[in-house]
């Protein structure tokens, strides 16, 4: 029987690199803690990973390869709120993801792909280049923005948010914020609340912006 490196190939590596950030954070994964999980020796990965900045770039690909593709000639708007709405799932699901997929400069095919039919639905949908880039270039300053505010609360469901309300509210004398309180229990503490409802609500408006926007121009 094979030993372990044997059994190894590209798309296991990357596999288990992701899970690795998955669970502990991008800070946890090295090649030694990739090997070790791998139950191989660091030095059998480099037959897969020329270094760590190639796995970085590869687990960029690998994100950018879960987010669904719009379709370029498909209904402008339909693609890019698909689009947008898959891409909030998938970084929610790789928090670490939204770090990365910014600063890599060596994109790979999927990375690649993704952009050309974001670019290649706008542009079929009658946005000029200039809209095209404030068009991309907003969509998603608003989608990674989200995931990173959404990342960053302290409940991740409505009986946590409502602690955390009784928390704040119990920090300061009733009738100091009538606003707040106001907010905190007609709004946050009522059933089904949850922040994520806010995502699809926000990306409507931006498309509404945006179509309205390109039919002035269109009109000029």
């Amino acid at each position: 029987m094979g030993g372990p490196t044997r059994q190894l190939s590209r798309e296991r590596v990357l596999r288990a690199a992701i899970g690795i950030a998955d669970a502990h954070g991008l800070g946890a994964l090295t090649m030694r803690s990739l090997a070790a999980e791998l139950n191989t020796k660091p030095m059998s990965l480099y037959h897969y990973i020329s270094n760590k900045d190639e796995l970085l770039d590869a687990l960029v690909d690998g994100v950018f390869a879960e987010i669904d593709l719009p379709v370029v000639g498909g209904d402008w708007r339909t693609e890019v709120r698909r689009r947008s709405v898959s891409a909030r799932t998938v970084l929610a699901r790789h928090p670490w993801a939204l770090a990365l997929v910014e600063t890599r400069t060596s994109p790979g095919p999927a990375t690649l792909r993704h952009h050309d039919a974001m670019l290649g639905v706008l542009r079929a949908g009658g946005f000029s280049l200039e809209m095209t880039a404030h068009a991309y270039a907003i969509v998603d300053a608003y989608v990674y923005g989200f995931v990173l505010q959404e990342a960053s609360l302290p409940f991740d469901s409505a009986d946590t948010a409502n602690a955390v309300a009784d928390s704040i509210m119990d920090g300061f004398p009733a009738g100091d914020h009538p606003h707040l309180v106001e907010f905190a229990t007609q709004h946050v503490q009522q059933p089904g609340y949850h922040f994520g409802a806010q995502f699809e609500f926000g990306l409507d408006l931006i498309l509404d912006a945006l179509a309205a926007r390109r039919e002035g121009l269109a009109g000029c």
